[in-house]
């Protein structure tokens, strides 16, 4: 069982990692010519504008949750296609830079194993997790969207029209260890990268 300490230190690194990445949905969304997310709070730094508390329970006590989707609509965007895709990528690619700039310090803090260290490993580890997972390409994941940005038209509306019935083959893949199995080398392997990187800024 998960010791407190280990559940106080997860609670902020969860944070801000989900914040990260629903911003970053947001601002380029925004940027592409949406203003939903703004309209609706979402370009805020306040997790309660962002958290969906009973999918922030199950990160904490699973490792598995989620967060409140950012509203968007790609009708509002200047270039549909390009849109969809940079939206879809722009979550991950937050949680890759927050795990790459915060691995010098993980490094750093290494030498001194206390309350920062357990924050900055439990704050990389769910960055890059949730990078990594949220491109696989089922819905309703950003890799689903990245998918279907390059789809044509018809296929692209015939996705999104019996989307919501793969939801079901996620949760199954997730619960039954196939999505962990695929997934966690990969996580691993992206965090011994940014150890490395981190040792070779710090040092």
């Amino acid at each position: 069982m998960d010791s407190l300490l280990d559940i106080l230190t997860r609670i902020p690194a969860l944070l801000l990692a989900v914040v990260g990445h629903e911003l970053g949905h947001g601002w380029v969304a925004y940027l592409m010519g949406d203003s939903t997310a703004k309209r609706d709070g979402r370009l805020s730094l306040n997790p309660l504008h962002h958290i969906d508390p009973l999918g922030l329970l199950s990160m904490i006590i699973f490792r598995f949750g989620w967060a409140k989707a950012v509203p968007i609509n790609p009708n509002a965007f200047r270039n549909r296609k390009l849109g969809i895709l940079l939206v879809s990528l722009a979550g991950v690619g937050v949680n890759f830079l927050l795990a790459l700039v915060f691995s010098p310090l993980l490094v750093w803090s290494l030498d001194q194993p206390g309350l920062l260290s357990d924050f900055l490993i439990q704050l990389v580890w769910y960055n890059v997790m949730l990078g990594v997972f949220n491109l696989v390409p089922l819905p309703p994941l950003d890799g689903s969207k990245v998918l279907a940005s390059f789809l044509p038209r018809k296929w692209e509306f015939y996705f999104y029209q019996y989307e919501r019935y793969f939801y079901f083959l996620l949760v199954l893949a997730v619960f039954s260890g196939f999505i962990s199995g695929f997934i966690s080398p990969l996580i691993v392997g992206i965090i011994d990268h940014l150890l490395t990187f981190g040792a070779w800024v710090v040092l």
